[in-house]
């Protein structure tokens, strides 16, 4: 395997800068193994979607990225086994061709597997889990370079799943899929911000997948996006008018003024799930360019009061914000999911690339949304203090002695990560 020297990488946005004093791209799996158990301490550099330190390492990062991905699908158990570090895209892709579907996907295609599933990282749907709760199995390289497989039914499965890259480097996992199913799209403009909280849950399960989206300001209004299975006749999309919103007439994109030409089809055109579930095409650049990103899920239940709490401030948001959406999932069991225990709706933010503007603005919106205890995206930016999130998860204390367990030695700890569930930081 050659020896990588230093580089200095860059997430997406170009706002995070990683500098590890080693960067590892092994060819093949047991490269890998050999490069995790010569390694002092580690991290994984996944896609590149993180807003925060959550994958900064200043000793060695490493990229599964150059391993040739696999994707084995079990028709008899429906399930497929897949390497960690494909994309969203590429599994998708995969999975549709033999006749399968994912439950859900987030709103990006071209983010990792592995990533997503473990900072909790969500499309949207009332009935939906985020994307982790599709996992039956993970295989995770561990300190020592040998392979471990937690699965479904296991003692340590519900903690080992959203793990923050603390127990491991992800070399597989196996995910749960449905019988391929298609889709239709559709957007509604100028949703006025009472009827989005009077009609909050009559809006979020009006279809299979469902999305408002706002720059909020002094007199906020919605874009209302729709993601229908063909299969369902609940509500029998289109309607010219959706709670006084009329349908658009021609596509959006959810940042207004944006070519939508990025975004997947629209305005009723049919097509197979993978390219309707995502708000973006797999070919294009990913989101709206250089920017910042937050997250705050709340408790479902909350979420008209976390609204009118936003709406008090929407006019500093709107100073900053390039587009909020507003996304629902089905609570579960997962010890450090965003979404453990409670149905829950997430409040995402795109903020424009300013972090000295921006800061006092995520504090206010922080301030405004406390009494709801948010639990914030792993990977993305917030300033609540650490003791604060660790606080919002029960299950915490069980995740500290798992992974104690499982690193000892705190090999794949980061600051981030030592200040989540302790382990040496760098």
């Amino acid at each position: 395997m050659p020896d990588r020297a230093p580089t200095a990488l860059q997430n997406w946005a170009g706002n995070i800068r990683f500098s590890p004093s080693r960067f590892e791209a092994p060819a093949t799996l047991d490269e890998a193994r050999a490069a995790v158990a010569a390694a002092p301490r580690l991290r994984v550099l996944g896609s590149g979607h993180s807003f925060n330190a959550i994958a900064a390492s200043d000793a060695t990062m490493i990229s599964l990225a150059g391993i040739e991905p696999e994707v084995q699908i079990n028709a008899l158990t429906g399930t497929v086994r897949t390497s960690g570090w494909i994309t969203y895209a590429a599994l998708s892709d995969a999975v549709h061709r033999a006749g399968f579907a994912l439950h859900n996907m987030a709103s990006l295609p071209h983010i990792s597997v592995a990533g997503s599933i473990a900072t909790g990282t969500h499309g949207s749907g009332d009935a939906n889990g985020n994307l982790a709760t599709a996992v039956a199995a993970i295989e995770f390289i561990g300190a020592d370079g040998e392979l471990r497989t937690v699965a479904r039914g296991d003692e340590d499965f519900p903690g080992s799943v959203v793990h923050l890259g603390a127990l491991g480097v992800v070399h597989a996992v196996t995910l749960d899929l449905l019988p391929g199913f298609a889709m239709r799209q559709y957007v509604y403009d100028g949703l006025g911000f009472d009827q989005a909280v009077a009609h909050f849950d009559e809006l979020t399960s009006a279809a299979y997948s469902t999305s408002l989206f706002t720059a909020w300001g002094a007199a906020p209004t919605f874009q209302f996006w729709v993601k229908q299975r063909t299969s369902d006749q609940t509500h029998p999309f289109p309607q010219a008018n959706w709670y006084g919103a009329p349908l658009a007439p021609e596509p959006r994109h959810p940042v207004p003024g944006v070519d939508p030409a990025a975004c997947t089809l629209q305005q009723g055109q049919t097509g197979p799930w993978h390219e309707r579930l995502p708000h973006f095409k797999p070919e294009f650049t990913p989101s709206a360019g250089d920017e910042l990103q937050s997250e705050y899920l709340v408790d479902r239940a909350d979420a008209p009061a976390a609204l009118e709490a936003l709406a008090g401030i929407g006019g500093k948001l709107a100073e900053v914000v390039q587009i909020c959406e507003v996304r629902t999932m089905k609570g579960d069991d997962l010890w450090l999911s965003p979404a453990y225990g409670r149905d829950t709706v997430g409040l995402h933010f795109t903020w424009i690339s300013d972090y000295a503007s921006v800061r006092p603005v995520m504090s206010a919106l922080e301030e405004a949304v406390e009494p709801f205890s948010p639990r914030p995206h792993w990977g993305k930016l917030f300033t609540i203090p650490m003791d604060e999130v660790r606080s919002r998860y029960p299950k915490m204390g069980d995740f500290e002695k798992l992974r104690e367990r499982v690193d000892p030695e705190g090999k794949f700890a980061n600051d981030f990560s030592a200040a989540v569930a302790g382990g040496a930081a760098l």
